[in-house]
């Protein structure tokens, strides 16, 4: 993977800060490592990757929160607008750590909120203040839940209209039945847009056969590693996302 990011114009950090997109449409896709191959060589026209310190493919570590009735969770499962996630995401190269609110409006929008923390305790009142005026559930009734780690390239198309963020090595571990998951050969891809400006990886991904497909990390993980939970209408995508990793040579 690195001799095929090598070859990709860079942007920096600093260059991205126009491009955060904070407020945006996403759209998944779920892939494997030799199609993402084929992407990436198709894509080095059209992007550049970001570089932090010389690196182009970074470490990422979340934990996400839900309440002890996992409410966020069957508020995803059933698609009700207005729902929301909380995670603390920890960037391994930069130590940096980020609070981060999601809430999903009913026009399909993705808005973020976040403030850097050191740590995850809720009880900080400079947290409880923060959720207090973007979360819609009393810090009392939260817990932590899952925690996941992955392999992050970012790409941004030469416009600086949208990016692409491409996640491999994904892993999970559950906060509270204790499993652990490896996703092997799978590939999460996320177009962010600000709106439906033209995107040169759509065309790639539709000659590459990878078709827009739901993969919520927190939902999905959970559902694979905690048998408590009711997966009901995730079940389809359970499945797809099976046989998606099985034309890698398995799942691991």
């Amino acid at each position: 993977m690195k001799d095929i990011l090598a070859q990709f114009d860079k942007i920096s950090l600093d260059e991205m800060s126009g491009i955060r997109l904070m407020n945006r449409i996403d759209t998944k896709f779920v892939t494997t490592m030799p199609v993402l191959r084929q992407l990436l060589a198709r894509a080095l026209d059209e992007y550049m990757a970001q570089e932090i310190e010389g690196e182009r493919n970074m470490r990422y570590n979340t934990t996400y929160f839900d309440t002890t009735d996992y409410d966020m969770y069957y508020m995803h499962q059933h698609g009700h607008a207005g729902r929301q996630k909380l995670r603390f995401r920890t960037y391994v190269s930069s130590n940096l750590q980020f609070m981060e609110v999601k809430t999903k409006n009913n026009h399909g929008r993705t808005k973020k909120k976040r403030m850097r923390v050191e740590d995850m305790d809720l009880a900080d009142p400079e947290k409880t203040g923060f959720l207090a005026s973007h979360l819609g559930y009393p810090v009392a009734s939260l817990m932590p839940a899952i925690a996941n780690s992955f392999d992050r390239i970012t790409l941004v198309n030469k416009a600086r209209t949208e990016r692409l963020t491409i996640d491999t090595h994904l892993e999970f571990h559950n906060l509270v039945s204790g499993v652990d998951l490896q996703m092997g050969p799978l590939v999460i891809v996320e177009l962010k847009r600000d709106g439906l400006c033209f995107s040169p990886v759509l065309e790639i991904l539709r000659q590459l056969r990878v078709f827009p497909h739901g993969f919520s990390k927190y939902c999905m993980g959970s559902a694979l590693t905690n048998s408590e939970l009711r997966v009901n209408r995730f079940k389809p995508k359970l499945i797809d996302v099976a046989k998606i990793a099985a034309t890698a040579n398995g799942w691991q």
